[in-house]
């Protein structure tokens, strides 16, 4: 019997798939519509439905981990409000770029093609930061001093003893909330990195932060979209049922894990995660059903081999074992 619109096995996917993207947004800050979106779209979903229906679980996500970080004084409030302001008139801006693509039946190819890319970009770039994170100053740390070197009012102290200036600030969130707005993500897995690389923020900050400004937007675009009957709530409600323990689990893995120990795991979901929609698209235009299984089986396998990763490390940090066979994978 279907449940509201959902098969039971449908809805034990969601449930489960949340719980692993909970994991996820709590230890990175990341809303997990980076993930949600594309399978969405991988499963058949219009690219509407898809980003409003992201949007929506990255409001409903944010709020738990916001809880939890600020309980733990990983928040800067003023950094937090630039951001959603800018982001929130992106947004928008975005939105508006979607529903024209619609208009046009150009929508779902263009939408997924951006995600191939902006994917593929931000994994390249973190798997090399890893890479690199173990010798001296990454490419990161060289961006950020150039950044906090232009002094262009109004200048802003932050967490951390970071002071960059306000406009630079508001440039870098109004660029992430057009493809917020256009992709349907919450903006989290490009922000934390443009806080942390390109602002200089710690990456605990970072984390806090991003959570609850991914709140604040997350809530304008679910909004939004769900006022054109583009968000579907039974998928939204199963996502949210799994991922409000996931994102404690996230939260807590935090204060037990340095982020630099699975940033390759990280890398590797995002590049995991264009290769699906990649797969998808390649699997539709040329009538090969094979590639499809194997865009659903990348998205999900992305999502289970990353949030164990998570949990797995922090185990490994209670019980102060570095040199279990498990626990050295977390760390090589």
């Amino acid at each position: 019997m279907d449940i509201l619109g959902l098969t039971p096995m449908m809805v034990g996917i969601f449930v489960g798939f949340g719980l692993l993207i909970g994991i996820l947004f709590g230890f990175f800050g990341m809303g997990g519509s980076f993930l949600v979106t594309p399978a969405l779209l991988v499963m058949g979903y219009p690219s509407t439905v898809a980003v409003g229906s992201g949007l929506a679980f990255v409001f409903g996500t944010s709020v738990i981990g916001a809880l939890r970080h600020r309980d733990h004084g990983q928040v800067d409030y003023k950094l937090a409000l630039i951001m959603t302001v800018a982001m929130t008139v992106g947004i928008e801006g975005g939105k508006s770029v979607v529903f024209f693509l619609d208009s046009t039946g150009m929508a779902d190819l263009i939408i997924s093609i951006s995600y191939v890319g902006l994917l593929a970009v931000v994994g390249l770039f973190t798997l090399r930061d890893a890479w690199g994170s173990k010798g001296t100053d990454s490419t990161g740390h060289n961006l950020a001093d150039r950044v906090q070197s232009l002094h262009i009012p109004p200048m802003v102290t932050l967490r951390g003893d970071v002071r960059v200036s306000g406009t630079i600030i508001f440039a870098v969130g109004l660029v992430i909330g057009v493809l917020s707005g256009f992709l349907g993500v919450g903006g989290g897995f490009l922000l934390m990195p443009a806080m942390m690389y390109g602002l200089g923020v710690p990456a605990a900050v970072a984390v806090g932060t991003d959570i609850l400004q991914i709140t604040i937007s997350g809530a304008f675009g679910a909004f939004r979209y769900a006022q054109s009957g583009s968000v579907a709530l039974p998928v939204v409600g199963a996502l949210l049922a799994g991922s409000a323990l996931g994102a404690r689990i996230g939260a807590g893995a935090t204060q037990l894990v340095e982020e630099d120990a699975i940033k390759g795991y990280f890398a590797a979901m995002l590049l995991a995660g264009s290769v699906a929609v990649a797969a998808k698209e390649l699997g539709a235009a040329y009538g090969i059903e094979v590639l499809n299984t194997v865009s659903i089986a990348l998205i999900f396998g992305a999502a289970v081999l990353v949030s164990g990763a998570v949990v797995l490390a922090a185990v490994c940090r209670l019980r102060n074992d570095s040199m279990g066979t498990w626990c050295r994978l977390t760390t090589s």
